[in-house]
């Protein structure tokens, strides 16, 4: 966020609106960010909602326009016989070209060009992180529903914000709070629609269904239509080409036109994919038609259900239970009555195949790279020599995992005097691996020490004792929070560095001995301990159930989501053991079925285990049956983006002092190092967030007010 709001600041202010002038959404959303950091909150709300609003406008307009002149310069008929089809196709372009200008201005009341923002902010407005401030500014102006719808929206599309997860779970404690409040004000129609026909799906109350899935289907053909809209805009080149290099009228109208194309082809995912979620619902089209042909079957209504399923067979017109279910259907409506697919599906396959064809004469001819979106294209539209392309890159990346898998039993550590104990193929499986000596029993004590201020202060689980089992007491104590109580004199200095140092240390062992020349950066560090509780008897559950680390893990089905609430930027985890004096808490890996075990690891001081957080390592901790259980939980990302902020700021404390200890009349000037917003303090304390490396060069960051910035990702 910090390099959007070094460009908002950047941004001249937005004029006052004329009469029916749309003012541009980024002039507005950079006039609303100031207002945010000046504390003006009935400004700031104001302006970002009017950002909103603008925005909403922007592409409503485009929407209409193209749908407008769809009708009014139609590319209709044949070109005269004997006349040039170059003047014939080109008169008709630019008829459209001044249709789109004429209604675009008339609409916005200024040249289409002004609103053109630029690509960071348009990924912001994508998500929702106008409405991350909203919720501060109504927070400070003590609206409170609109408060926690603001942070609602937010969190909808952004279920991975650690910070805005807390906030909403203290907002729902909050008295005054109604559970309506918390309410998605960007709901896609065709999503509510959707759960709710599967809900009624899954109950077998199928009149219902068809309802809401027919709903669903036309909301989701129309935003469909939408996001094809949004893909005329301007060509997107990733690097200007030099002058002498610059493509010709028919290369330069091909390349733009290919771009728009595979945009659109691209838009089946965009609808298909829920707010938040990482990966689209395959099929999304094609499956509300299996649906409502089974729903209408069981509720009686064959003419439909026929209807339904013979619209299904223009994508998979080989499926065999379809198929069947055709002659069913026309056994019982009578040979007599007319079976057609719906006119509306019809001609969506008729233009997603035109385009499909297109696309992959392009790719075959003048290179690039095209990814199909969907499972339904037929074989033989692809190119040959195309197939044995994906098959090549198919085969590339199976040797890179086995390469990867090999590079893990190798092993290369940075440091003397650590062991392997074991590695992948003794732990039967792929990217683990065992290290000890890791620590001194010495180190061990001291961290020891520092676990005794997580009983009184420390953060638990999101609030919770004990998060996963009522047998043990969880306490936690993240880098931050151990350095807060070395300033307020709770924990010596030196052992809250010794955290700094000991996870840094398994940072390097685990990135040098998996990913040798691929940075690992923190997502989390943890000190935690389970403490097992008097009351034991007849205890059969586990200390921590089976999972894995950045994916949903579905035994029954034998795979593992990557979705959100998953961490699904976690690419490899890590846990350095303090301690063995307890009975019970071995780590164990097991296959996808969470019950085979594969291997155990027992605790002991200096110990660390390392492993990939994927599907390939479903994991478990065994019940802490007596004593205390503690050590460091370590988890990393190659997405810098996705970097352990706390740990930023924590570093930047421990430097602080350092300054401090160096300064020789010992002035210093502390400021409010508070880490989090919450729904008691909602503005943070502190300074910027600190900027990944590729915008450190703006010199405007320095300008920036540092009371007040908007909330970080954990």
């Amino acid at each position: 966020m910090a390099s959007l709001v070094c460009l908002l600041f950047l941004l001249p202010a937005a004029t006052s609106s004329a009469s029916g002038r749309l003012v541009p959404y980024d002039l507005l959303y950079a006039d609303g960010v100031r207002a945010y950091f000046a504390r003006d909150w009935g400004r700031a709300a104001e302006l970002l909602q009017r950002a909103l609003h603008s925005y909403a406008g922007l592409r409503a307009a485009r929407r209409a326009c193209r749908a407008a002149c769809l009708r009014e310069a139609a590319f209709l008929g044949a070109p005269p016989a004997n006349g040039p089809w170059e003047a014939a196709l080109f008169d008709r372009v630019l008829q459209r070209a001044d249709c789109l200008q004429h209604c675009m201005g008339s609409r916005l009341g200024a040249a289409p060009s002004a609103h053109r923002a630029s690509l960071v902010i348009q990924r912001d407005f994508e998500r929702r992180e106008p409405y991350n401030y909203l919720q501060v500014a109504f927070f400070q102006l003590k609206k409170l529903d609109q408060a926690v719808s603001a942070a609602h929206t937010f969190f909808v599309a952004n279920p991975q914000h650690l910070q805005m997860r807390e906030d909403i779970e203290k907002y729902r404690r909050m008295s005054g709070v109604k559970s309506d409040n918390f309410r998605d004000l960007e709901a896609a129609p065709h999503w509510e629609a959707y759960e709710a026909g599967m809900q009624h799906y899954n109950a077998d109350e199928y009149l219902q269904a068809v309802d809401k899935l027919e709903e669903s289907l036309r909301e989701a053909l129309s935003a469909l239509e939408e996001c094809r809209a949004l893909c005329e805009g301007p060509l997107e080149d990733e690097e200007e080409e030099e002058e002498d290099l610059q493509p010709g009228l028919y290369e330069a109208i091909a390349a733009h036109y290919i771009q728009v194309l595979k945009c659109r082809q691209q838009c089946v995912l965009e609808i298909a994919t829920k707010p938040g979620w990482i990966s689209a619902i395959e099929d999304f089209i094609p499956s509300h038609l299996d649906l409502l042909q089974f729903a209408y079957d069981q509720v009686g209504n064959q003419a439909l259900a026929a209807e339904c399923a013979a619209s299904y067979l223009l994508f998979y017109p080989t499926d065999e239970p379809v198929l069947e279910k055709m002659k069913q259907y026309r056994a019982e409506l009578g040979e007599d009555t007319a079976v057609t697919a719906r006119e509306s599906i019809r001609q969506y396959v008729q233009r997603s195949l035109m385009e499909k064809k297109l696309i992959y004469y392009a790719t075959e001819h003048l290179g690039g790279t095209f990814n199909d979106p969907d499972l339904w294209t037929p074989d033989e539209l692809i190119p040959e020599n195309l197939k044995q392309k994906y098959r090549e890159d198919q085969e590339k990346q199976k040797q890179e995992t086995l390469d990867m898998e090999e590079r893990g039993k190798r092993g290369s550590l940075p440091f003397g005097g650590i062991t392997v104990t074991m590695d992948s193929q003794q732990m039967n499986g792929t990217q683990r691996a065992v290290f000890d000596r890791v620590l001194t029993e010495t180190e061990c004590k001291d961290l020891l020490r520092l676990t005794k201020a997580a009983r009184g202060t420390g953060d638990g689980y999101r609030a919770r004792r004990s998060p996963h089992t009522p047998h043990e007491r969880f306490e936690g104590l993240t880098v931050l929070k151990a350095v807060q109580l070395a300033q307020n004199g709770d924990v010596d200095w030196k052992d809250a560095e010794l955290l700094l140092q000991a996870s840094e240390k398994s940072r390097k062992i685990i990135e040098s001995y998996f990913t040798p020349g691929n940075k690992l950066h923190f997502s989390f560090t943890h000190l935690v301990c389970r403490t097992a509780v008097e009351e034991q008897e007849g205890r059969m559950d586990l200390s921590h159930p089976v999972h894995a680390d950045n994916c949903l893990l579905d035994p029954e089905g034998k795979e593992c989501w990557k979705e959100p609430p998953a961490y699904v930027y976690r690419d490899y985890s890590g846990i350095l053991y303090l301690n063995d004096d307890f009975q019970g808490g071995s780590l164990f890996f097991t296959e996808m079925d969470t019950v085979t075990v594969t291997a155990n690891v027992r605790p002991k001081c200096g110990r660390l285990v390392a492993f990939s957080s994927g599907k390939e390592n479903p994991h478990g901790v065994r019940a802490v049956s007596q004593g205390r259980r503690c050590a460091i939980a370590l988890w990393y990302t190659h997405s810098a983006e996705h970097a352990e902020q706390e740990r930023v700021k924590a570093e930047e404390l421990m430097e602080q002092r350092a300054t401090e200890e160096n300064q020789p009349n010992g002035e210093y000037q502390e400021d409010d190092h508070s880490s989090r917003s919450s729904p008691e303090l909602l503005v943070p304390n502190g300074g910027a967030r600190p900027m990944s490396q590729r915008h450190r060069s703006v010199p405007e960051r320095t300008q920036h007010p540092k009371e007040l910035r908007a909330r970080d990702e954990f």
